[in-house]
């Protein structure tokens, strides 16, 4: 089987919380089985001619000064509604920064309290991702979003923070395409978890319409 490709967008020179150094690597050994990760801090990657031969686009954007512009939103959306998979992991929200992007994904980043130890449950256990995922526990930055209303989401997973349980993980459909956001990734040692890596990997498999 050829395996498809996919291409993960992050910051190496001038990441302002969370480089790709390393989470490249990580990223890359989690999907080696079902494709081929092309990493690149170039946002013009995500121009349509470019977007084009990739049937995954990762996304681990770390720079909230960094708008993108008309062009490569256009790419993006065009992209995912013409049947593209797009995966968000943790700060890569932050391409929030055109309101079309933030409705692409379902939710803006808000502010985050302190990292510390957080407990994840499942809440769509019939979700193709969530086969097979239990509950664990990670070193975390817990986020928080405000939610797009007029996004259809399915809640995959929540958090617990301070005896309240807050949106974790969701997916949703945008045209003909699939987007997925987890909230994990906060540095290398949280691609290191066995079961974020599964997470991930279902995620990733979901969003790209990956068979098996």
């Amino acid at each position: 089987m050829e395996k498809r490709k996919a291409l993960l967008l992050g910051d190496y020179s001038y990441p302002e919380f969370h480089p790709l150094q390393g989470v490249d690597e990580e990223i890359s050994h989690i999907l080696q089985d079902w494709m081929t990760v092309q990493c690149s801090e170039n946002r013009k990657m995500l121009l349509k001619e470019n977007l084009t031969p990739f049937d995954l686009c990762i996304s681990y954007c770390d720079s909230r000064k960094e708008v993108l512009s008309p062009q490569q939103t256009a790419g993006l959306l065009s992209y995912v509604s013409g049947g593209g998979g797009l995966l968000v992991l943790h700060n890569g929200i932050t391409l929030q920064g055109r309101y079309e992007i933030a409705q692409l994904m379902g939710a803006r980043f808000l502010r985050h309290p302190a990292a510390g130890p957080l407990s994840f449950k499942v809440t769509a256990p019939d979700h193709p991702i969530m086969e097979g995922i239990e509950p664990f526990e990670i070193q975390e930055e817990p986020y928080r979003f405000d939610f797009d209303p007029f996004t259809e989401k399915t809640l995959l997973m929540e958090y617990e923070h301070e005896g309240e349980w807050w949106p974790a993980a969701w997916s949703l459909s945008y045209g003909l395409g699939r987007v997925v956001y987890l909230m994990p990734g906060h540095n290398q040692p949280s691609f290191q978890h066995e079961g974020y890596r599964k997470l991930l990997l279902q995620a990733a498999k979901w969003a790209g319409r990956f068979p098996g």
